[in-house]
């Protein structure tokens, strides 16, 4: 699972990416995108691939001769979205009956083809691992067949194609470091979405980077299912690259490329890590650490291969070696099982963490996982409800909390943007991932700037500049 438009995703918001391939080109792709920061990424690789096939884009999907939504399936309300969205297409596709629909991404991998079969919605369902494909398979849909590539795969990457950089503010980026996870979490569906763990040439990454800062581009976010089981072994000299190793290579491109990553997972995470952030200045120090729950037992029926005091050992580690580190979690309500004893373990590790904010869900049970095939989803609904609203209101709490400790201190921030409240005022990021609103004074994107802060809200912390920074 899985910064504002980093944020965004991870809640489900759809995201509309309008992209521009040359006025020459002929037909016209409009993509909405569902889900993670993995599946914004995947986005920019969906557009790469398709600006060399003669599309351009529009953000009109009345004009568009293609529409693709890459989609989610973590839980069911992203999906019932999809299908709501796909039912809204058909509509369109009613007053321009070539318009091709396509689901890419998470959902397309689980249904299969299934979707082709509903209601005559999608002409074109593609997993993952298979976004090469797709040139041909539309060629397919244009000889008046439906088309299907789900294929998962041990070694696709994407690591020789350069995204088409989809974010507004060309101040951040995605950089996608590994695909597919091992871990088997009971209640995930992700590795029967996106296959099997596989980590991309630390040579590619390291060049991404690189030519991000060289395009005026000031911050990256390492993305990975489980960054920190990233491991590379280059085959033509024998180095090896774990994910301590690659944070350093990364951090080695320019100091004043600023390194995020995400996720990490508490049995995976290493002291190596934690130290490689303090030694580099420009490596965020923010870490998510999702604990999903505070109680042994749950943990074990999750299969996350970690107990209540291993993750509890991991968040005095971070204390410990990174003083000062932010840090915000996923938390998940009502799994199969779960008494309210355990549920109040949750709400006490959350204390215990004191997270600056939280990723927070009622569990849904999605078909073919561990859990959907072993337990029973025998938590009512309204209990699931009640202990969210917990969850969530105590993370406001900590949140505010945690904001109130930051009044008086002075953060280094990247100017990222203009407010949305006010023309006024701009907005970034400190190094703990907490946004920052302040007058702009002569302040622009990509800047950093020192900023003290005088107040906040539970989201957001407000300030002043003090200080031009470099």
């Amino acid at each position: 699972m899985q910064e504002k438009y980093i944020d965004e995703a991870r809640q489900g918001e759809v995201m509309e990416l309008p992209i521009n391939f040359g006025d020459e080109q002929k037909r016209k792709l409009y993509i909405e995108s569902y889900g993670c920061a993995m599946n914004f990424s995947d986005t920019e690789i969906v557009a790469s691939i398709m600006s060399g096939n003669n599309f351009t884009t529009t953000r009109n999907v009345e004009e568009a001769d293609v529409v693709f939504l890459n989609t989610c399936a973590i839980r069911d309300n992203a999906e019932q979205r999809v299908w709501g969205r796909l039912r809204e297409l058909k509509l369109v596709k009613k007053n321009n009956p070539d318009l091709i629909v396509g689901v890419l991404g998470c959902m397309a991998e689980r249904l299969k083809t299934s979707l082709l079969e509903s209601e005559q919605l999608v002409d074109l369902v593609v997993g993952p691992d298979a976004y090469r494909d797709l040139p041909n398979l539309i060629n397919k849909v244009d000889s008046g067949q439906k088309a299907v590539n789900v294929l998962l795969s041990r070694e696709e990457t994407y690591a020789d194609i350069s995204p088409v950089r989809l974010s507004t503010n060309g101040i951040s980026a995605f950089i996608s470091i590994m695909r597919g996870c091992d871990n088997m979490c009971s209640f995930c569906v992700v590795p029967f979405t996106r296959g099997r763990e596989r980590s991309r040439d630390f040579d590619s990454i390291v060049n991404e980077a690189r030519l991000l800062f060289e395009d005026g581009y000031r911050e990256v976010t390492l993305l990975g299912q489980n960054v920190d089981s990233y491991k590379y072994t280059n085959e033509s000299n024998g180095e090896f690259c774990n994910f301590a190793n690659l944070l350093e290579k990364v951090a080695l491109v320019n100091p004043l490329l600023r390194i995020r990553f995400s996720t990490s997972h508490p049995k995976d995470i290493t002291d190596e890590v934690l130290h490689t952030i303090v030694k580099y200045e420009n490596i965020c120090n923010y870490i998510h650490l999702p604990v999903q729950s505070g109680n042994s037992r749950i943990l074990k029926l999750m299969n996350r291969t970690y107990t209540r005091e291993w993750y509890i050992d991991s968040i005095n580690a971070i204390r410990k070696i990174v003083p000062g580190c932010g840090i915000s979690s996923d938390v998940i309500s009502g799994f199969c099982s779960e008494t309210e004893e355990e549920h109040k373990d949750t709400l006490s590790i959350m204390q215990y963490s004191q997270y600056d904010y939280s990723y927070t869900f009622k569990y849904s049970e999605r078909p073919g996982t561990l859990a959907a095939r072993n337990y029973k989803d025998d938590i009512p609904e309204e209990i699931k409800n009640r202990r969210l609203s917990e969850i969530i209101m105590l993370q406001r709490e900590l949140s505010h909390q945690s904001n109130k400790r930051d009044e008086g201190k002075t953060f280094r921030v990247l100017v990222e943007a203009v407010s949305k409240k006010s023309t006024d005022d701009m907005c970034g990021r400190n190094d703990q991932n907490k946004m920052i609103v302040f007058p702009k004074q002569n302040a622009k994107k990509g800047d950093y700037v020192y900023v003290k802060v005088h107040g906040c809200t539970s989201a957001t912390l407000l300030g002043e500049i003090v200080e031009k920074g470099s």
